[in-house]
């Protein structure tokens, strides 16, 4: 039950950020557009491998995938941290509905493979 709360938390930040790229588009190979893109195939690529894979080492990526992207948009809001290298800016100090689903989905996938890990038994 608790892989499917993972994988469906990554599913939603994956839409999220594949239907948001658009509105982004620009930028060249590093524009934020295609930064999205390429979160949404990393997101939905971890929720594929969680539910395909029962093992620990699945569940650690997707966890690693969720808190790497719930760190992104809450940085991305509060943080204005510039270019970096060839990485755009991406300070957008608001919070808008698909912004505020993405978050809420990245940190129920996050708790859920937690809980998950914390419940495994070493071999």
């Amino acid at each position: 039950m608790l892989r499917l709360v993972v994988a469906a938390g990554l599913v939603v930040d994956a839409y999220v950020h594949a239907d948001l790229a658009p509105a982004y588009a620009g930028g060249g190979a590093f524009g934020a557009g295609n930064l999205f893109l390429v979160a949404a195939g990393v997101a939905l690529g971890a929720a594929l491998l969680v539910l395909a894979v029962d093992r620990t080492v699945a569940v650690s990526a997707a966890a690693a995938v969720a808190a790497g992207a719930l760190v992104a948009v809450v940085v991305s809001r509060y943080v204005d941290l510039g270019p970096i290298g060839p990485l755009p800016d991406l300070y957008e100090p608001v919070w808008y509905p698909e912004k505020l689903v993405a978050a809420v989905a990245e940190a129920v996938a996050l708790v859920a493979a937690v809980v998950l890990l914390s419940a495994r038994r070493p071999r």
